[in-house]
């Protein structure tokens, strides 16, 4: 199999390799754990995201933007020092509000670090949350469009709700006849139209 590099901005704007498959980081950086202790959510989150985005120099810009509306993490401490780690206090309280809320101001980093001026469309096929997370995270972000499949007949009444009152014009939702399956495949045969690609 071919090789292809790309930096974090091209892999970003593209979301797949040309081949279809996901790119990976060339090499796994080492961090101590005693970088991490005391800090806060969002600085964890910066200190993480700068060891595979270094080019990225307004990673504190980004995070605070992303989790400005809600902090989709939460620590919830009880008195015998037992700890759950809650993931549901994002926009759409779904645990993908912890990277769909960061990922459209990476995004928009990205178009702008590759010199790209054209509008970035997010094309997904949802069972529920993927959806309502992706539309709640990019509602009103400058330069994207967000268009989410979902199958008529298999999700939640919460999921529709989330998905079908979304006010903002660019994002857009629409139901596919049949299931999940059924709407992925839509999804995979947009993919695959070269000439749609172009557009």
């Amino acid at each position: 199999m071919k090789k292809i590099k790309a930096s974090a901005a091209e892999a970003i704007t593209m979301g797949l390799a040309p081949e279809g498959g996901l790119y990976v980081p060339l090499e796994f950086p080492r961090v101590s754990l005693d970088e991490f202790l005391g800090l806060d959510y969002e600085d964890l989150a910066v200190l993480i995201l700068s060891q595979f985005l270094p080019e990225f120099d307004n990673l504190k810009i980004s995070v605070k933007n992303a989790y400005a509306d809600a902090m989709p993490v939460r620590l919830k401490t009880f008195p015998n020092k037992f700890a759950f780690l809650e993931l549901f206090n994002g926009k759409s309280a779904a645990f993908k509000d912890v990277a769909l809320q960061l990922l459209p101001h990476l995004l928009t980093t990205s178009l702008h670090k590759i010199g790209e001026n054209r509008k970035a469309v997010v094309l997904t096929a949802t069972s529920g949350d993927t959806g309502s997370a992706a539309m709640s995270g990019f509602s009103n972000v400058p330069q994207t469009e967000v268009i989410v499949f979902y199958p008529d007949e298999g999700i939640s009444q919460m999921q529709r709700l989330q998905m079908t009152t979304q006010t903002a014009k660019n994002v857009h939702a629409v139901a596919v006849k049949g299931n999940f399956d059924d709407a992925q495949k839509a999804v995979k045969l947009i993919f695959q139209d070269q000439e749609f690609e172009k557009i």
